[in-house]
């Protein structure tokens, strides 16, 4: 027997598979793959052997499937028939149903948490405009007061002309007083003088 070619037997061996498995997949075989022994028996080589190894898994593939499907099935029918488990069951459902209220609650929450901050953040940008607004009015206002007391009050040197000034405004108005005095007293001492002449030359 080549070291290439295996019997059924064989592969069924290595694979862990009824000869059953084997000779299924074999009889599936394009015809040039279907070798024979001098007896007649059936023979596989690499390239077959590859062929019915990947159906094999396959197949086995499915078949896990089909035992995990026939599995739920089964556990599902023991689901209905067992209160333990169904009361399990209805637990798991309460605390899934109740852990997407909190998390819809939690979202609202935050939602609300986002709108407040959103809300103070305006009213703290409007209170700072308005605190600027205030100042700025403020600065204002204090430079139009001081206008205001720098032309109602003199300064250091204003006051000390006018305190210069006022003695000698006071000392010329006396003087002219006084001068108008003698210009009267002049006056009447010439009348008083032609006055006598005229009763001197009168007796005379």
């Amino acid at each position: 027997m080549s070291e290439n070619l295996k019997t059924i037997k064989e592969l069924a061996d290595e694979l862990s598979v009824t000869k059953q498995n084997i000779q299924y997949h074999y009889q599936r075989l394009p015809k040039e793959l279907q070798l024979k022994s001098s007896n007649g028996s059936n023979l596989i080589n690499s390239k077959a052997e590859k062929i019915i190894l990947g159906k094999v898994e396959s197949s086995s593939k499915s078949n896990t499937k089909d035992q995990q499907i026939s599995s739920k099935e089964n556990f599902e029918d023991e689901k209905l028939d067992n209160p333990f488990i169904n009361r399990l069951i209805k637990e798991v459902e309460y605390l899934k149903i109740d852990k997407d209220k909190i998390i819809s609650t939690k979202d609202q929450q935050i939602s609300s948490k986002d709108q407040q901050i959103e809300k103070l953040t305006n009213l703290l940008d409007q209170q700072q405009r308005l605190a600027l607004q205030d100042k700025k009015l403020l600065d204002e206002y204090k430079s139009e007061i001081n206008d205001l007391k720098a032309l109602k009050m003199p300064t250091q040197d204003t006051k000390e002309e006018q305190a210069n000034s006022q003695p000698q405004e006071e000392l010329d108005t006396l003087k002219e007083q006084i001068r108008a005095l003698n210009d009267k007293i002049k006056g009447q001492e010439q009348a008083n003088n032609q006055s006598s002449k005229k009763w001197y030359q009168f007796w005379k």
